[in-house]
């Protein structure tokens, strides 16, 4: 049977104090930690220590046992010092995000954190995550030092998201005591649509006008003319496809993309002619087919409705097409 959301006062109550929190924390891609937004807690592990101690006492009050005093308040002496151990391993840590690098929906979005001590002393078991995942990266900072860390977290829609609410924490050293922090940093993350898999065919290239020329009905890496390898060909220009089977069938003649032939044509990546009807299936298909695009080396133009991108080729090609496609 699946479980049905609580929608009962407590849980209308639980999410507003939630909301009220949050809106409390300021955002920003550096935070220094103080007293101010550190938390500290038992957790279980204590829990069960501060149980373990009353019975001690009991005992020993009981049964009049001096060694049974002496081990209460050793290990009572201890649990209190390791508070203040533990609340100085995050205090006076600064936390800072590094711009976060657009990825694809579906697949895992890293985040790297640098964290930074100017404390004398070395600082161990620092956790940090996004909220709630559970998935905690763990550092260790030596005296004076800097580490950067990376959290992953999966973005399942596309477009640009505000980066997660994310949380540091340390149970060092006795594990009886847990203090944290969260943190909403400033940056956002752009989410690129997922590419259709297995990628489709290329469209057709458009012929140029005044070319004369009909478009290519080839498949996909197939788009340019070919003729024979001539020596200067760049690798790029080589059919790589047209090469693998010719060595197959036993012959050694590579072929080359003719230039002059692609420039009678313009490869237009429309989202008239993926022939879906739903905008997110023309979104991903659109995205398989820069992606083969660019792999190929093709010079290639974008037309998502009004909007156009003319052919070009190359990262800040690609960047800039991808970019359109998740902001559209």
């Amino acid at each position: 049977m699946q479980a049905r959301p609580s929608t009962g006062p407590n849980a209308g109550l639980s999410a507003r104090l939630r909301q009220w929190w949050l809106r409390r924390l300021p955002r920003s891609d550096t935070l220094l930690l103080t007293q101010r937004n550190l938390y500290i807690l038992p957790t279980a592990s204590g829990w069960m220590l501060a149980l373990t101690l009353l019975v001690l006492l009991v005992a020993s009050i009981n049964f009049q046992l001096n060694l049974g005093y002496l081990l209460t308040f050793l290990l009572a002496g201890s649990s209190a010092a390791s508070i203040h151990v533990c609340h100085g391993t995050l205090r006076g840590l600064t936390l800072h995000l590094l711009p976060p690098e657009a990825t694809f929906a579906g697949n895992a979005a890293l985040l790297q954190v640098q964290l930074h001590s100017s404390k004398g002393s070395a600082r161990h078991a620092i956790a940090l995550a996004v909220h709630g995942s559970g998935h905690w990266a763990l550092t260790d900072l030596p005296p004076a030092a800097s580490s950067t860390v990376q959290v992953a977290f999966t973005p399942q829609r596309r477009g640009l998201h505000p980066v997660p609410l994310l949380t540091a924490q340390t149970l060092f050293p006795l594990g009886a005591f847990r203090v944290w922090t969260l943190w909403q940093p400033a940056a956002q993350l752009l989410v690129y649509p997922q590419p259709e898999m297995p990628p489709p065919p290329l469209p057709p290239g458009e012929p140029l006008a005044g070319s004369g020329t009909h478009a290519s009905q080839r498949g996909a890496g197939e788009f340019d003319g070919v003729r024979a390898y001539q020596r200067g060909d760049s690798l790029r220009q080589v059919v790589w496809k047209k090469a693998a089977r010719a060595l197959a069938s036993g012959s050694d003649e590579l072929v080359s993309r003719d230039s002059q032939h692609s420039q009678r044509q313009q490869l237009w990546l429309d989202a008239a002619a993926t022939g879906l009807t739903d905008p997110e299936a023309r979104l991903a298909r659109l995205t398989s087919w820069v992606l083969q695009a660019d792999r190929l080396g093709l010079d290639w133009g974008l037309r998502l409705g009004a909007r156009q991108i003319g052919p070009d080729s190359g990262p800040a090609h690609r960047r800039a097409c991808l970019e359109a496609l998740a902001l559209c």
